[in-house]
């Protein structure tokens, strides 16, 4: 249908070419008589007006009859298309050359006028689009809001796009699409482009980076190709906004979930607190006292209940030290330490839980200053101190060391148990994860991630060496005093 109309429209204006040539043939000669060369000139100046006003088709054929025209009532013998003299011979031809040249040069003029403006058009239509892009809103699709975005700017009656990463289409059409899903997947799998004559749409792939991301159907229109190029980046850009969002509003909605946790479970350890107190004075008093002469089995019950209370006391501290962390109410208290008093105040710390366990210190006096938050450096110790007495057997002795080098000042936990083996190394700081080389040891994988977390906030690296049989060995790195001009 579209090439029906246009040939039309060829049609009439050549009739129109033709009929200005002959209007001007009857009038100079039989209204106006004129000689050959004012009648060379108003042709040429009919052919130039048309070739101006019309295109090359028309201007070429209206050369063509201004010539024969000219031949047959201007040139001698008139009446005839036979030519007497030799030098009108060169006027016809001159007059011949001329008309097709001006045509020739006027059609590409116009031409290159009309890509021009079309250019021009397209980058105003890409400009709208793109404004309209960063104003989209972001409680809607952002795939819909482009294929509806791209049909208005450029007024195309059916557009389909297809996103790769969530397998989904979007449309923008007045009626269905038949059979544009499967071509438009096929285009993303096989980054080439594609047309479907039922639809009469274009399928083309959108790269990011080289790689497919999804496909683009539009109408086969007279886009060129820069600007269908403009276009698809536009889209591609879109979409990788649009996963962008999607994955900001997926870690927004994971932080706060975090944060509603922590503080959940703050609470409750706090409430925890205040009955373990008494529990625990009151277990204490019993034992301590000698005035409650308790017979043996209550004083072993009694004492059952006392220990039971200081390791519920010390799941209830790491849990709110934990939801502390979570939370973003974790603050450092840094000052200038010793390297040896923070692991023998931390021995100090652990021992009721080391008796009969020999525990081998060494960390010289000499060693760099360190600067830190004293208390949460004891913590980090004590942890790994009772990691090592959970995962080692009782009569093997564990070992704490303290060096200096590279700048950082390294205090590391050894024990002679099982080992880690490889595979569990890679996860054995993460939250709530144990070791599987004894599920009946009590703990709950709080102790390590608590540690790692303390150990980054100071800037430093906490790390685990171990191989099967040959027990692990637990280190971190403490910042030098000097390296902060404390």
């Amino acid at each position: 249908m579209p090439f029906a109309k246009q040939l039309i429209r060829v049609v009439t204006r050549v009739f129109a070419a033709l009929l200005l040539v002959a209007a001007i043939t009857f009038i100079f000669v039989r209204i106006v008589p004129v000689n050959a060369t004012t009648s060379g000139f108003f042709y040429l100046v009919a052919v130039l007006l048309i070739a101006t006003t019309g295109g090359l088709v028309e201007s070429t054929i209206a050369s063509v009859a201004a010539m024969l025209c000219f031949n047959y009532f201007f040139l001698p013998p008139v009446g005839t298309f036979t030519i007497a003299d030799p030098q009108n011979w060169v006027a016809l031809f001159a007059l011949l050359a001329t008309s097709l040249i001006a045509s020739q040069l006027s059609a590409r003029a116009k031409r290159r006028t009309q890509e021009a403006f079309d250019r021009q058009h397209e980058i105003e239509k890409l400009y709208s689009l793109s404004r309209a892009l960063l104003l989209t809103d972001t409680t809607r699709p952002m795939p819909q809001q482009i294929v509806q975005q791209i049909a208005q700017t450029f007024s195309f009656p059916a557009v389909a796009l297809y996103e790769r990463h969530n397998d989904l289409i979007y449309r923008a059409a007045e009626d269905e699409i038949p059979g544009i899903d499967v071509k438009l997947r096929d285009a993303a799998l096989r980054s080439t482009v594609s047309f479907d004559r039922n639809s009469g749409l274009t399928i083309t792939p959108i790269r990011l980076g080289g790689q497919p991301i999804g496909s683009l159907a539009i109408p086969d229109l007279s886009l060129s190709d820069a600007a269908l190029q403009s276009l698809l980046n536009l889209v591609a850009i879109g979409l990788e906004r649009a996963l962008s969002q999607e994955a900001l509003n997926r870690a927004e909605v994971a932080r706060q979930s975090e944060e509603l946790k922590s503080t959940l479970l703050d609470a409750i350890a706090h409430e925890f607190k205040t009955p373990l107190t008494s529990i625990k004075a009151v277990t204490t008093d019993l034992l301590s006292d000698p005035a409650h002469d308790l017979p043996k089995y209550q004083r072993e019950l009694v004492s059952i209940a006392d220990e039971g209370t200081d390791r519920l006391s010390k799941l209830v501290t790491d849990a709110i030290e934990l939801a502390r962390i979570e939370g973003g109410k974790f603050r450092l208290k840094r000052e200038i330490h010793f390297p040896s008093s923070l692991v023998s105040a931390a021995v100090r710390q652990m021992k009721p839980f080391t008796e009969g366990r020999g525990i081998n210190v060494s960390a010289a006096d000499d060693l760099p200053l360190v600067w830190v938050d004293a208390g949460l450096i004891q913590m980090v110790i004590t942890h790994l101190l009772d990691n090592a007495l959970k995962y080692s057997p009782p009569g093997t002795p564990i070992s704490i060391g303290a060096r200096s080098g590279d700048g950082r000042v390294t205090i590391c936990v050894a024990d002679q148990g099982p080992g880690i083996p490889d595979l569990e190394q890679s996860r054995i700081f993460d939250k709530f994860y144990r070791g599987k080389s004894d599920q009946n040891l009590k703990g709950t994988g709080m102790g390590l991630a608590i540690a790692r977390e303390i150990i980054r906030a100071h800037g430093e690296e906490i790390w685990v060496t171990s191989k099967p049989g040959q027990g692990a060995e637990f280190c971190f790195s403490l910042p030098v005093a000097e390296d902060h001009n404390a």
